[in-house]
């Protein structure tokens, strides 16, 4: 019988290791390919159309306005502060180029983060960056509700919620 039992345990010890593998090869992956970023279904739908154009990336406009629509500015680092990013429906943030808004940060993931609109209410949602999305400090776990002024922190990189 103690013969068995250690076969057992040899044996998931092994899956256990070829498991841990696994993760950190897809983990380096990532990081060097980076994922595909996700798409809304309306933006799904407006791509599967013959004359559907490619989305422009996020337009940079001057400082908020009377009327001006829903923004991002950067409030860090003071090199980018100042620069306002106008939201639509859904944007991402990240290094990769395919990303709405690009930050030049390493201690930013290639796709790190959206930012949505659902009902009115805008939201963040981290999408399993290394070192975290924080929204007003408060790391975020799964979609959390954005209000005007709240900071959003990726990485180094501090945007404030503007309408």
């Amino acid at each position: 019988m103690p013969g068995q039992l250690l076969d057992v345990l040899k044996v998931l010890l092994l899956v256990l290791l070829y498991l841990f593998f696994v993760r950190v090869v897809r983990a380096v992956w990532v990081e060097v390919d980076g994922p595909r970023p996700r798409r809304s279904r309306a933006r799904r739908d407006r791509a599967a159309t013959p004359a559907a154009m490619p989305s422009p990336a996020p337009s940079v406009v001057g400082p908020a306005g009377v009327g001006a629509p829903a923004g991002l500015v950067v409030i860090a680092p003071p090199e980018a502060a100042g620069r306002r990013y106008a939201l639509d429906e859904e944007l991402t943030l990240g290094r990769a180029p395919g990303c709405r808004i690009t930050l030049d940060d390493t201690f930013v993931s290639q796709l790190h983060a959206r930012v949505f609109e659902q009902a009115g209410t805008w939201f963040v949602e981290d999408l399993g960056s290394t070192n975290g999305t924080f929204l007003n400090r408060d790391k975020v776990a799964g979609p959390a509700a954005m209000r005007p002024g709240d900071r959003l922190r990726v990485g180094s990189v501090v945007l404030e919620l503007v309408t």
